[in-house]
């Protein structure tokens, strides 16, 4: 009858110890997504899955990101932390099995006739019964394996296990979302270096049209058909352009020495052909579903791996205030005399145990731990939600600022034109002495200012074709594949 109330007192006394540990209930994370994104139909054409180097087609900005991911700092970071993530997962799958040791040891102690020791008396190989002598300084001699084994009664051990698979995945969309945002921030600085060279050429070339005028004023004033007044405006405006000139190298030279430090090397000269500035066009994207973030954005999926990894850790941590259950074992030989470790059958030892342990006085630290695994799951509930958040917006400014951004260079675009026509009436006016220097001035000042706000809006236009193929993830599916083709 024994054998049968064990069982069930212990069966009882978890049962109980179950029903008495608190639940905390895990918070889930609310998916509201419109239909379709603002003035943009619902269609499922995605320009996410278009890879890279297809989008951005420039042989020199690939090479650009080509040597960026061999040889960014960032991303040989974050692939440290990927293999920091993968390590856990095999110490968390290790504590799923037992953990046999091998352990020998020697002692040495005083034998007194009158005490008890249970490893005396020895038999010999003959059965015949070893005493030692009275107060004999005897070794002991110790060799086996030992067993111990936690038993997953609870789930615990594979609850933790999962959660660790999760993050290590997590940590691989981590380096996924690094690699889309550093492909977009290369392709973004190339462009500003493009339109850096341009502002400069727009620059050079206004400068030598005010020093034809300068010229003509020049001559006018030896004529005296001028004043020196006019002549000293000339320069000004000669002089400011000539200044804007060397700012403008200096920024040339920090988006340099930032695309390098991208590219994770000292820094050196970009090659690059300003020409192809003029030649570069805005391609119309389709934004597709404002679900498809969901699996588009690589942020967006590191955050769920993490949201249901807390999950699991808060189902583990309220298992800590279940019994535990570990299993001991032992197998090996044990003598006073090194002769019998291996011959005498009875130095050979065993032992099997089961024990259950259970947090009795201190369970306040293990409540303290429960409810920090909870507080962590609400947070990672509210950061999936954030960052679902995040990424519709980003995709929303941009679809907008392309939008109207194209209208501005539309007329943007008239302006120049219109102004560019000014410039030859007014120096033709002021030739036959129909207009002052003032109306060539001013005509000459907003001209240039138009052409590089022209630049600048074309600038923005490239920054938000990025920045929304970025957004809507872009810049990994294609790409990834192919490279795991080739390293197979």
């Amino acid at each position: 009858m024994r054998t049968q109330t064990i069982p069930i007192w212990i069966l009882s006394a978890c049962l109980l110890f179950s029903g008495c540990a608190p639940l905390l209930a895990a918070r889930e994370a609310e998916l509201d997504l419109p239909a379709h994104y603002p003035q943009q139909p619902a269609t499922p054409d995605n320009s996410a899955a278009t890879a890279w180097d297809v989008f951005m087609a420039d042989p020199t900005l690939i090479e650009l990101i080509d040597t960026a991911l061999a040889h960014n700092q960032e991303i040989k970071i974050l692939r440290q932390e990927i293999q920091l993530a993968q390590n856990e997962v095999g110490a968390r799958s290790g504590e799923l099995l037992p953990f046999v040791r091998l352990k020998g040891g020697a002692e040495l102690s005083a034998f007194n006739h009158r005490a008890l020791n249970p490893r005396f008396p020895q038999l010999t190989a003959e059965g015949e019964l070893e005493l030692p002598e009275a107060d004999e300084d005897l070794p002991g001699l110790s060799l086996g394996a030992y067993l111990n084994w936690e038993l997953d009664v609870w789930q615990r051990l594979r609850q933790r296990r999962d959660a660790a698979q999760l993050k290590f995945l997590a940590a691989r969309e981590g380096q996924t979302f690094m690699v889309t945002r550093l492909v977009a921030e290369i392709a973004v600085n190339y462009y500003d270096l493009l339109a850096l060279d341009n502002k400069l050429l727009q620059l050079q070339n206004s400068i030598q049209i005010q020093q034809e005028i300068l010229a003509i004023i020049q001559k006018l004033q030896q004529a005296a058909r001028a004043n020196a007044l006019a002549v000293k405006r000339f320069e000004a405006e000669v002089q400011k352009n000539q200044s804007q000139i060397y700012q403008i190298r200096q920024t040339i030279a920090e988006t340099e020495n930032k695309l390098n430090y991208l590219l994770g090397r000292q820094p050196r000269p970009i090659l690059r052909q300003a020409e192809r500035f003029a030649s570069l066009q805005i391609k119309a994207l389709s934004g597709g579903l404002p679900s498809q973030l969901l699996i588009n954005r690589a942020d967006v999926r590191q955050a769920e791996h993490r949201l249901v990894a807390s999950k699991l850790d808060l189902a583990a941590a309220r298992t800590r205030f279940y019994p535990s259950f570990d299993m001991n074992a032992g197998l090996g030989y044990q003598a006073f005399n090194p002769m019998y470790l291996a011959s005498n059958p009875q130095a050979l030892s065993y032992n099997l145990a089961v024990e259950m342990h259970f947090p009795l006085v201190n369970q306040s630290a293990v409540a303290a731990e429960y409810q920090n695994a909870s507080a962590e799951q609400i947070q990672a509930a509210y950061l999936y939600e954030q960052t679902l958040l995040k990424a519709y917006q980003e995709v929303a400014d941009q679809l907008a600022r392309i939008r109207n951004l194209g209208e501005s260079y539309r007329l943007k675009s008239q302006q120049v034109e219109n102004l560019n026509r000014s410039i030859e009436m007014a120096r033709d006016l002021f030739r036959y002495a129909r207009a002052d220097y003032m109306e060539v001035l001013l005509t000459q000042r907003e001209a240039i200012d138009a052409r590089m706000e022209l630049i600048e809006t074309r600038q923005e236009q490239l920054h938000a074709m990025v920045e929304l193929y970025q957004a809507l993830g872009g810049g990994w599916q294609a790409r990834q594949a192919a490279g795991m083709d080739s390293g197979g």
